[in-house]
């Protein structure tokens, strides 16, 4: 017998980023678990909804029909509070948290406090929590006092590919993924490329350009000023059939985020066989293998400079690193939808 839960997203599900992949990728597994998922859109605008958004996103929460597990994409819930206690009563209600809301880089200090309580107060509402690792698992319990019980971990999953050899060319091919937003780091990856001007690279950054324009005006003049327009492309979002070419292009992976709650781009990367450099700010250390990549301090220009000097000038390195992201294991996304199976079974 297939049962039924409510999977509540903001915004286009279809859209290019980690969460909504998440979001997509789990929806999609659960029928062949005897689950089916209904979207409800919630619209857009989300985590700053004008009140009109809002409004609508409320009407549509409120209009389920009881007896059924709802789960909320936290980069709603965490603002719809209000919502939230309303539908407790009446719905075993679920909140699926990627990263919290405050963690964000770029708030101010009024944005920071205020998305901290509306996110509190919002997850002291659900009958349940998924968090994308234990590092979200942990901030949960000790940032907003959520009792470790009604947290499950389920870590995004990664699909199988083969891995195509790789060939060293006279340029080494640089890969980024990931929204142009100030937690990414992007300008720090182009402040440490503009000190290896004398070694043979290339960058190409593929990532959602609409969510941050103040920042992809920034980094579009970064580059501009430190001369390296010819050596970095800036691609915008792509659609999921061109990034597996762009990971069978590429000799290196790097991507200096201030956080992540898990880091989906890295364990793809690692997936193709790519090595990685990434920063050792929230959950990466925990989704990185020491054997595939090399952790850098976030926010440190002379230390991504220097081990992009070092990858990049000596082949064989990337060779090592290469051949642990080749040997590293991730589960499947089956297997991790099953164990969100398993949440909505508990709380169903």
């Amino acid at each position: 017998m297939v049962k039924e839960a409510f999977f509540a997203v903001p915004g286009d599900l279809a859209s290019p980023t980690g969460g909504y992949a998440y979001d997509r990728r789990i929806i999609a597994e659960l029928p062949a678990l005897d689950w089916r998922a209904s979207v409800v859109e919630l619209g857009d605008g989300f985590p700053y909804p004008t009140a009109d958004a809002r409004a609508t996103a409320c009407a549509r929460l409120s209009a389920l029909a009881p007896g059924r597990p709802v789960v909320i994409d936290g980069l709603a819930f965490g603002v719809l509070p209000d919502a939230a206690q309303a539908l407790c009563a009446n719905h075993s209600l679920i909140a699926l948290v990627h990263h919290p809301l405050a963690l964000e880089s770029g708030l101010n200090a009024t944005q920071l406090a205020s998305l901290h309580a509306s996110e509190r107060a919002a997850l002291g509402c659900a009958r349940h929590v998924v968090a994308t690792s234990a590092m979200v698992a942990r901030l949960l319990v000790e940032d907003y006092g959520l009792p470790s019980g009604r947290i499950s971990v389920v870590e995004p999953g990664t699909d199988r590919v083969s891995i195509a050899p790789r060939h060293d060319g006279d340029v080494v091919a640089l890969l980024a993924i990931g929204s142009v937003i100030p937690r990414k780091g992007y300008d720090v990856l182009v402040a440490a490329l503009a000190r290896l001007r004398h070694l043979s690279w290339r960058l190409v950054i593929a990532g959602d350009c609409r969510r941050s324009p103040q920042t992809v005006r920034q980094v579009k003049a970064d580059i501009a000023r430190l001369g390296l327009a010819d050596r970095i492309t800036l691609l915008g979002a792509v659609a999921c059939d061109e990034v597996a070419p762009l990971y069978a292009s590429a000799h290196l992976f790097v991507l200096p985020s201030r956080f992540e709650g898990y880091g989906m781009a890295y364990a793809e990367a690692i997936a193709h066989g790519l090595p990685v450099v990434g920063t050792t700010a929230g959950a990466i250390p925990q989704t990185v293998p020491p054997g595939a990549g090399v952790l850098v301090p976030p926010d440190n220009v002379e230390a991504l400079a220097a081990t992009l000097q070092q990858l990049i000038s000596k082949p064989e390195e990337r060779e090592r690193l290469a051949a642990g992201a080749r040997s590293a294991a991730f589960p499947s996304w089956r297997e991790q939808a099953a164990l969100f199976a398993r949440v909505l079974e508990s709380v169903g």
